[in-house]
């Protein structure tokens, strides 16, 4: 490749908004005639990248006169710090991502940042580090507005400028401690499997940017890398969680009566044990995706009777830390888990189901944009409201025995037993699947489980089809 030893290094320009206010600071150097630049939201970062460029150059390094980085036998030698590749990253894939991928990727990155954390005096507290780089490392819009804390900002300066280098990650010494950090959490207890195989993906995918964007690197050095400690295990519910039709009834009725917000979580609840719906799907529902017959008073007895009715989800409200959104707001609208915007999914909606939501209508009525279920401030239904209600509920319905086990331990239980009731009932499992809103590998491996009695039912069914043997 071209390259040359004549190169000259600019000191950083401060660049600034008509206000006044610092907007970036930018690096410049030139390479023969070609000039080049490079700009940085911290000072500290681009004065760490302008003494990278002097160090080559006093080393005696060819700069490439394509890209104006130093080179040494064809390969970058410009050494890049892992917090500022990870930086990098970060700003590269945030505009691409829902919010709760962003908050996945931050998490990964922040789990293996102690590898290249090295002991250094003015070390900050691995605690504090975690926080900041949690609020404003691997958060653009909040590092970039330029209202970071003075404390915050000096921690990342100094993880700038002390962090290891990217390349040190070919090391098998820290290869090794990533593993550890993939895999055990600091307690020293192992991740969840899906945790662990979260982490080593964004991992590995960092290193493909390095290689191929940043170009620090010659290969990925995951590639080959043999990691015998990852995390096994499927995705299975456990079967004792699943809670039986007499549980999950009383456990509804004690939610409707569970003093502030039980009541009008009820139909809630009804909605994830009778349809499986996902709590984001829930929060979500609107009067317009409910298509439910008007109930009907029998002739004789003069009691209501309620007919199958159909929801129609058309979008999900999954719970997110306003920190990840880019409305500021807690929650963000997405599509269908695993489907385009804008597609629908019918779910059949039992008599039982349809005479509680008809009772939440008319007790409660609708939001003002026609949702079913909504905030005590007027928003929709938080996270932190249902799962208080749920709790307080499975706490007055069950022993203390009970309790101290995992039956229905998470309101997501519910839906596991509206799948596995279906199941049982011996819907076809792709069915169930396109009712569940799950492909039909996800569903058999998960939903492998059945509510109590389902294996006996099937004992029963094989001991009929052999016959008596004696």
């Amino acid at each position: 490749m071209p390259s040359s030893y004549r190169v000259q290094v600019w000191a950083v320009i401060t660049r600034k908004n008509a206000n006044g206010k610092v907007t970036s600071y930018r690096v410049r150097w030139k390479v023969e005639t070609a000039e080049f630049g490079e700009s940085f939201k911290i000072r500290a970062q681009a004065e760490s990248f302008r003494a990278e460029l002097i160090t080559a150059q006093r080393n005696g390094a060819r700069f490439d006169l394509a890209t104006g980085l130093p080179v040494e036998q064809g390969k970058a030698v410009a050494a890049m710090p892992w917090f500022e590749a990870t930086m990098r990253y970060v700003d590269m894939k945030w505009p691409d991502l829902a919010a709760t991928a962003r908050q996945t990727t931050a998490e990964a990155l922040i789990r293996v940042l102690p590898v290249f954390v090295p002991d250094k005096p003015g070390r900050p507290d691995a605690t504090l580090v975690r926080s900041i780089v949690r609020q404003w490392g691997y958060n653009p819009p909040r590092r970039n507005v330029g209202a970071v804390p003075a404390e915050a900002a000096r921690v990342l300066e100094w993880l700038s400028r002390n962090t290891m280098t990217v390349d040190s990650a070919e090391s098998p010494e820290v290869l090794r401690a990533l593993q550890r950090a993939v895999t055990q959490r600091l307690d020293g207890k192992p991740y969840a499997p899906s945790v662990a195989r979260r982490t080593r993906s964004v991992l590995s995918n960092l290193l493909d940017y390095a290689r191929e964007e940043l170009q620090v690197l010659d290969a990925n050095p995951l590639t080959n890398a043999k990691w015998t400690k990852m995390p096994k295990g499927k995705r299975k519910v456990d079967k004792r969680a699943v809670p039986n039709p007499v549980q999950a009834r009383t456990l509804l009725r004690i939610i409707g009566e569970t003093p502030r917000s039980g009541a009008h979580l009820e139909a809630f609840f009804g909605l994830m044990y009778f349809a499986a719906l996902r709590p984001e799907e829930a929060t979500n529902l609107r009067k317009e995706q409910l298509a439910l017959p008007a109930p009907r008073r029998d002739a004789e007895t003069g009691e209501w009777e309620f007919d199958w009715g159909t929801l129609y989800l058309e979008g999900s409200r999954p719970y997110i830390d306003a920190l990840w959104t880019d409305t500021g707001t807690v929650g963000e609208d997405r599509p269908l888990k695993s489907r385009a915007a804008g597609e629908v999914r019918p779910v059949p909606c039992v008599p039982e189901l349809t005479a509680i939501l008809w009772r939440h209508v008319e007790r409660f009525g609708y939001g003002p944009d026609g949702r079913l279920f909504v905030g005590e401030r007027g928003g929709p239904v938080s996270k932190v409201t249902y799962t208080k209600v749920f709790r307080a509920a499975r706490e007055a319905t069950f022993t203390p025995h009970v309790l101290r086990g995992p039956l229905a331990a998470r309101p997501y239980d519910l839906r596991h037993a509206a799948v596995s009731t279906w199941l049982a009932a011996g819907v076809p499992a792709a069915t169930v699947a396109q009712w569940a809103g799950q492909s039909i590998a996800v569903l058999l491996e998960v939903y492998a489980s059945f509510l109590d009695g389902g294996e006996q039912a099937a004992r029963r069914q094989v001991e009929t089809a052999l016959g008596s043997g004696r």
